[in-house]
């Protein structure tokens, strides 16, 4: 058995059946115990003191520590094999998770973050390439669709249900922890009564040295990738951060179901918009997507500039279908014709540049709330979605056909050499 080749399976149907199940729920899992913070924000907010500046550092430090797992850990699962990386990946949310249960000041809710965060990180690049290793045989959409998006099928569920259990449940500030923790380790058995897809090879310590490495046959994919990464993600964090002050204060509601609601509809959309980038190549799907994304985030600005929910939370809808389309669709172009030794460092870059766009944004709209009022942070990301979509619009190219065997054994043949 060559490095990176799964055992054999004697059921090999059902069986990857059951892996991709198992990673695409764990996905899912992972990104839904990420988003269960944000209806808890604007009660940080009146019963802590916590301001606006410090909610988008806890969302800076979040990206931060995803962006750290994905530069030492990004291709860990190709050495320890992806189940082994997948549990360690829940098992750090979880913890994370437990120092989230007593958040009365800004250092249990960072520390708690940057715990979620490095574990995110860790699931990102893991279960991502689980789910594409365990789609072999399937429509070639469906594993990047699936790989795109249940992240932003988690954030979903994990916003919404979060709002539900704050102003419904008891133990409003305790009870959705304490739930993420017991799906986090259904997650965990699941994954563990999954079959390897991926073989361990030696190398595991060597590959913890941070280093960030496409194959050459996607770099010319990657400016437009950048560009749809960045206004997109930029804009997911931007509702994470300063969407719960502007339901209260421009939107006039403080409720954390409609606040996860809120939040829901730019997420929610990009799992069903990210379908129909299939019917397009991958260059034509990302210009749709971008178009469509800045049209919603034109309307959701001239929404909370008129202080007007239900056109806030239609425009919202807009942007995030958009987005699905687009960012699927910049996926697949990075993915396509890949080697399985190829995926986890693939995902790897993309989440280091999803992140990355989501941090930076982040610390430096953070930094101007003390100055500047909501309403003109978010024209900052209206004008960053106006750039993006007309560099993605100019420079998106589609990837290049060309056979992959050779190219797969070179690149096997260089991670062992590199190991």
């Amino acid at each position: 058995m060559t490095a990176l080749q799964a055992p054999e399976d004697p059921h090999p149907g059902g069986r990857l059946r059951l892996a991709f199940f198992s990673a695409a729920v764990s996905l899912v899992v992972a990104f839904a115990a990420a988003a269960a913070p944000i209806p808890l924000y604007n009660i940080y907010r009146a019963e802590d003191g916590l301001t606006n500046a410090a909610i988008s550092m806890a969302v800076v430090t979040y990206a931060v520590g995803t962006i750290a797992a994905l530069l030492v850990l990004g291709r860990l699962s190709n050495h320890v094999g992806r189940r082994r990386a997948a549990i360690a990946s829940l098992a750090v949310i979880l913890l994370g998770c437990l120092v989230l249960l007593d958040v009365h000041d800004i250092g249990t809710l960072l520390a708690g973050r940057l715990l979620v965060g490095v574990g995110t990180g860790l699931a990102s690049s893991s279960l991502s390439a689980y789910i594409v290793d365990a789609a072999a045989g399937q429509p070639e959409w469906l594993a990047t669709v699936a790989s795109s998006q249940a992240p932003m099928l988690g954030l979903t569920v994990g916003a919404i249900a979060s709002g539900a259990l704050v102003q419904f449940g008891p133990w409003p500030r305790e009870l959705v922890y304490l739930v993420c923790v017991g799906l986090l380790l259904l997650s965990a058995v699941l994954i563990a009564i999954s079959p390897e897809t991926a073989a361990p090879m030696p190398g595991a310590w060597q590959s913890l040295l941070p280093r960030v490495r496409v194959p050459s046959r996607v770099m010319h994919l990657l400016p437009a990738a950048t560009a749809v990464f960045l206004a997109t993600w930029a804009t997911g964090a931007f509702y994470q951060a300063f969407v719960p002050a502007l339901v209260v204060d421009q939107l006039h509601t403080r409720s954390p179901l409609v606040l996860g609601l809120v939040f829901s509809a730019y997420m929610t959309p990009s799992v069903l918009g990210a379908p129909l980038g299939g019917r397009f190549t991958s260059a034509a799907a990302q210009r749709v997507g971008m178009v469509v994304f800045l049209a919603g985030m034109t309307g959701a600005i001239a929404a909370i500039t008129a202080g007007a929910l239900v056109l806030f939370i239609g425009a919202t809808i807009v942007a995030g279908a958009g987005q699905g389309i687009a960012i699927s669709a910049a996926t697949r172009g990075l993915l396509q014709g890949g080697a399985v030794a190829e995926r986890a460092p693939i995902f790897s870059t993309i989440y280091l540049l999803c992140y990355g766009a989501a941090a930076f944004p982040s610390l430096v709209s953070g930094r101007l709330s003390n100055t500047y009022s909501l309403p003109q942070i978010a024209l900052g990301y209206g004008a960053l979605a106006i750039a993006a979509t007309v560099f993605t619009l100019v420079g998106v190219r589609d990837p290049r056909v060309e056979a992959t065997s050779r190219r797969t054994r070179k690149y096997i043949v260089e991670e062992k050499e590199l190991a």
